[in-house]
């Protein structure tokens, strides 16, 4: 993608002191487009940013997308928004239900109003495999904002306005993830800790979640959620990966799995694998644009959803313990520790 669609407009990102919104900086900070604006609750994560960045074209907001009036106050004049702004961490959000509700479901309201209000013409909403089969209160409430966007976007025809979303699984590296904790394991001489060796995640990198939004971007049309094919890795796999990169003989400690985990993900159910459409590298899932006058939809014929398998990290391309240290390598802060590379220094939270 060229950014030529972000000439002289303004892009807000809510969440973007997180790890997507400091790649999403990095990407377009060298294009034409006028203003990135960062809208997080976090002061400290944004003097840090304003400090390493040093760019006239990044605006920094202090708000909460639990507030809908300090959401107004980065919205006007915005033209495109990509919302990022999550609890995310499975574990709390069991312990703190109502906080993943006030935030992934009521926040994303917020964020989605104001943008009607401000007619704001793109907002990419950013979901989770997490949010397909949720068993966990984060993936609940995640499943419960890809609703909201999908609702919201059926008054949008003839708006000129698009609300349409993406759903990706573990991104490596990014803050939560496994993959640093078994680093900081091995650097530091300690078991690395598995929940469950058979445990199986989709493996993509902070750059992959990037071009899944672009994608979105350029493609969606109301109502659409975005999927990447991606690969995925046993966590058993991964762990061994990882200590052969770093010539490791530490041991393997199994602690069980964790509140609300599951032992696979879905990126795409059966019955939107039913209506799936393939893009080559993603599937496209378009919205159910029915109303509620059945009665008009009622067709003869034997439903095709029993026959139709889900997409899921059990399913999808396996990686062995080889090629996941090749996928490991794309990770900046591995090659640095393995290759021994120089590289330009970025921001990373």
């Amino acid at each position: 993608m060229s950014g030529k669609e972000f000439k002289n407009k303004i892009l807000l990102i809510t969440g973007g002191t997180g790890s997507f919104g400091n790649a999403v900086l990095r990407r377009f900070l060298d294009t034409e487009i006028s203003e990135i604006r960062i809208f997080s609750r976090d002061e400290k994560k944004q003097d840090d940013m304003r400090q390493f960045y040093k760019n006239p074209k990044i605006k920094y907001f202090i708000g909460d997308v639990r507030n809908r009036h300090s959401i107004d106050n980065s919205m006007q004049g915005v033209d495109y928004v990509f919302h990022a702004a999550a609890l995310k961490q499975v574990p709390s959000c069991e312990f703190f239900p109502a906080e993943a509700v006030r935030t992934n479901v009521l926040g994303c309201e917020n964020v989605l109003d104001s943008a009607m209000q401000y007619k704001v013409k793109k907002v990419i909403v950013l979901s989770t495999d997490k949010a397909v089969y949720p068993i966990n209160a984060m993936g609940m409430s995640k499943a419960l904002s890809e609703k909201l966007m999908v609702a919201k976007s059926r008054s949008l025809n003839g708006s000129g306005m698009t609300f349409c979303g993406t759903r990706y699984g573990n991104v490596m590296a990014s803050r939560g993830s496994v993959i640093p904790l078994f680093v900081n394991q091995i650097k530091n001489k300690k078991p690395i800790t598995i929940t469950d060796p058979n445990m199986t995640r989709f493996m993509m990198t902070i750059e992959d979640s990037v071009e899944l939004v672009l994608f979105a971007f350029q493609h969606g049309d109301n109502g659409d959620i975005f999927v990447q094919k991606s690969p995925a890795s046993t966590i058993a796999d991964l762990a061994q990966a990882i200590k052969e990169l770093y010539n490791s003989n530490d041991k393997v400690k199994i602690i069980g799995t964790r509140h609300g985990e599951k032992l696979y993900e879905t990126l795409v159910n059966r019955e939107e694998m039913v209506k799936a459409i393939d893009e080559g590298n993603y599937y496209r899932i378009p919205a159910d644009t029915r109303d509620l006058n059945y009665n008009k939809f009622f067709t003869e014929g034997e439903s095709k959803v029993a026959s139709i398998e889900e997409y899921t990290s059990h399913n999808t391309q396996r990686l062995n313990v080889e090629e996941t240290k090749q996928l490991l390598l794309r990770l900046r802060f591995i090659r640095e520790d393995v290759l021994k590379e120089k590289l330009e220094p970025i921001y990373e939270p």
